[in-house]
């Protein structure tokens, strides 16, 4: 007769013994760490918190630097910094707002409304845990109906059919060598653009086809060596198409 046992649960880290008086110390560090970040000084918050941390690994240090690091946009830093918080405190509930403001600005849903699903469990009267849950519910939804919907659809490029374009007698512009660009081609396009004249549309969709079939032969990913003690911050300039909504997007400004 066979049996199945249960896999026991992670062991929850043990705490760190750290005496009063580096508790004050790091109080100290926090609480100044604290005002920089108002004064959106977030990158001396930041060494403010990693300091305080360094002393005593608290998880509201987590997540406040979980916090700073968020509003200079390094998400991935945010995101492992509130789940360190959660791993010290399961019981946290702003680490896990923390971990699903950094999963949404990741375009993990699924794993945002987790999070908050989790804080709402907790706080089902809490008007600001109730509005972030529904509102990532949606979106959720939202994203779900749109992918049971969809079609695969042939792209415009593949579509393009260059044997049936046909080359007007009165055309007068540039014409391809073997389908390739030339120097002399470039030449004579120039020449045509400063006569206002005009590609035809044919060599002009070729070129373009050429130019994807490049793209598609390059890595979507460059390696970039780092000095093991070096640091640096990716800034996105771009905003999610979500971060419309600013009361989903954003965690709650108060900090610990």
């Amino acid at each position: 007769m066979s049996t199945s046992t249960t896999a026991p649960a992670p062991a929850k880290p043990a705490p760190v013994e750290v005496s009063t008086e580096v508790k004050e110390k790091a109080e100290k560090l926090k609480a100044e760490a604290n005002e920089h970040f108002k004064n959106q000084a977030y990158d001396k918050a930041i060494d403010l918190y990693t300091a305080a941390i360094e002393i005593n690994p608290n998880p509201i240090y987590y997540a406040n630097r979980s916090f700073a690091y968020f509003k200079i946009e390094s998400i991935g830093y945010a995101l492992n910094d509130a789940s360190k918080a959660i791993e010290l405190d399961r019981t946290y509930t702003k680490a896990y707002y923390r971990r699903a403001a950094a999963y949404m600005s990741l375009g993990k849903f699924k794993l945002a409304l987790r999070d908050y699903e989790a804080v709402y469990k907790v706080k089902p009267n809490d008007v600001d845990a109730k509005t972030k849950y529904t509102e990532c519910n949606k979106i959720v939804k939202r994203l779900a109906f749109e992918k049971a919907i969809s079609v695969d659809s042939k792209s415009v490029a593949e579509s393009i059919n260059f044997d049936s374009m046909s080359i007007e007698d009165e055309y007068s512009g540039p014409s391809l060598e073997n389908d390739k660009v030339t120097l002399k081609f470039m030449l004579d396009l120039m020449e045509t653009y400063k006569a206002q004249g005009k590609l035809h549309r044919k060599y002009a969709y070729k070129i373009l086809m050429d130019i994807k079939a490049l793209f598609m032969t390059q890595d979507s990913l460059i390696h970039i060596s780092v000095e093991d003690e070096a640091k640096f911050t990716v800034r996105r300039h771009s905003r999610s198409i979500l971060r419309s909504d600013e009361h989903i997007q954003t965690e709650r400004t108060t900090l610990d």
